[in-house]
């Protein structure tokens, strides 16, 4: 149930609104709760209810920045299986599938700048993520980068990509961390260790498999990115409408396997795909396709 203080305080106000100003949400609904102002204040009961039904919840930071992200411990009957699994992959098995992540990473990055109407460049990605080996051992992930960040922010005079550079990045930060979060809950409803990745590897980073898995997702934000900066302009604070269309990230239409499905449907049958993938039940990833 969500309450306002504007309205709690007021009994006239509350009197005259129709359910008395209070909102009710089903939790088993609910994919994501982002807390995103200093007043706001939460129950450990609704938390207990958010972690029993696999809820993500993300708070912001003063700049309303996602930086702290709330899953549940156990949320997988085969979870201690599954750890074990992740824990005997070889290294060439987790070199082959980093390497999958970055082909298709850079394959949908081709197809965000053939949207664009860079044909040419597009098909320098395509044909480079064709070349990426085992491990992504020549760096073909940096080649690409290189080409596609100045393309696709054409309009944007030596635009570069960095957490801490001028708009659209911090539309791109806002993006990466919904999308981040939604690949750490997908890896832990699945059974797996969000901070043993295949191929990020930090001490101080609990969530290095979601950075793995997030790879061929990021040209998804990238698309609504650009959407947004056509339609907001250089935006140098997140505003409601703007975080509103960049909260729906998890329920954007995704393609895989032939099929459209949400978003965070598709982040599941990633994770689902990588737990197979360890198990030996297969050598493939499922991952998404930017079209």
């Amino acid at each position: 149930m969500l309450r306002t203080p504007e309205i709690e305080k007021h009994e006239e106000v509350k009197r005259l609104l129709p359910n008395k100003g209070e909102i009710t949400f089903p939790i088993e609904d609910l994919g994501f709760v982002v807390i995103d102002h200093p007043q706001i204040t939460i129950t450990q009961s609704l938390l207990e209810m958010l972690v029993a039904n696999n809820v993500a919840l993300v708070t912001c930071d003063k700049s309303h920045l996602p930086t702290g992200l709330l899953l549940a411990l156990h949320s997988n009957t085969l979870q201690t299986e599954r750890y074990h699994e992740q824990l005997d992959a070889s290294e060439p098995l987790k070199k082959q599938l980093w390497a999958q992540l970055i082909q298709q990473k850079i394959a949908n990055q081709a197809a965000s700048l053939k949207a664009r109407g860079c044909q040419t460049d597009a098909d320098f990605l395509q044909k480079l993520s064709q070349s990426v080996k085992s491990g992504d051992s020549d760096n073909r992930e940096a080649v690409a980068a290189s080409a596609y960040w100045p393309k696709l922010f054409a309009g944007i005079p030596g635009f570069t990509r960095s957490r801490t550079g001028v708009p659209p990045n911090n539309l791109l930060n806002y993006g990466y961390a919904i999308l981040r979060a939604t690949l750490a809950r997908s890896i832990v409803c699945t059974g797996l260790l969000p901070t043993l990745g295949l191929h990020h590897h930090n001490r101080y980073n609990p969530y290095c498999l979601a950075d793995d898995l997030m790879e061929p997702y990021r040209p998804f934000v990238d698309v609504l990115t650009c959407s947004l900066t056509e339609k907001f302009g250089m935006v140098e604070e997140l505003g409601k409408e703007v975080k509103t269309e960049l909260l729906a990230i998890p329920a954007m239409d995704i393609k895989l396997e032939n099929q459209t499905s949400p978003l965070m449907i598709a982040t599941q049958k990633t994770c689902q795909s990588l737990q197979k993938c360890f198990s030996g039940e297969q050598r493939k990833l499922s991952l998404p396709v930017l079209t």
